[in-house]
């Protein structure tokens, strides 16, 4: 198992960790398999999605805003319920199924860590299953 420290810089973005991922599989020498990408916070979440063009991840982010606006008639205190919301529909976790060494996803898809109450200092967490 391995935890990784995620800076964001915005309020809501999503940040490409496949890079991370591969050094966690290097490190582990985990040739075949599965490894979970999981985040322990209840405003963040992990998701695969498209990693050609970044006008995806503006429009995903878009689209979550449509669905949950920060609206001011939430009673939560804190002021950060519509990212509650987007961390419950993205959901806090991703399989990611292994094979030679290099985790399996299609030609377009990369694993993001998606921020929705920044910026913060987050904890990604890599296991093999």
């Amino acid at each position: 198992m391995k935890t990784v420290t995620i800076r964001t810089a915005k309020r809501q973005e999503m940040i490409d960790v496949t890079g991370r991922l591969r050094e966690f599989l290097q490190e582990e020498g985990l040739a075949d398999g599965a490894v979970i990408a999981f985040t322990p916070h209840t405003t963040a979440a992990v998701t695969i999605n498209e990693n050609a063009d970044p006008d995806v991840r503006h429009d995903m982010l878009l689209g979550l805003a449509e669905i949950s606006p920060d609206r001011r008639a939430f009673k939560h205190g804190e002021g950060n319920s519509d990212a509650h919301i987007k961390s419950s529909l993205v959901g806090c976790s991703e399989l990611i199924l292994v094979e030679e060494g290099r985790p399996i996803l299609g030609t377009w898809q990369g694993l993001y860590f998606c921020e929705f109450d920044g910026p913060r200092n987050r904890k990604l967490i890599f296991k093999k299953v």
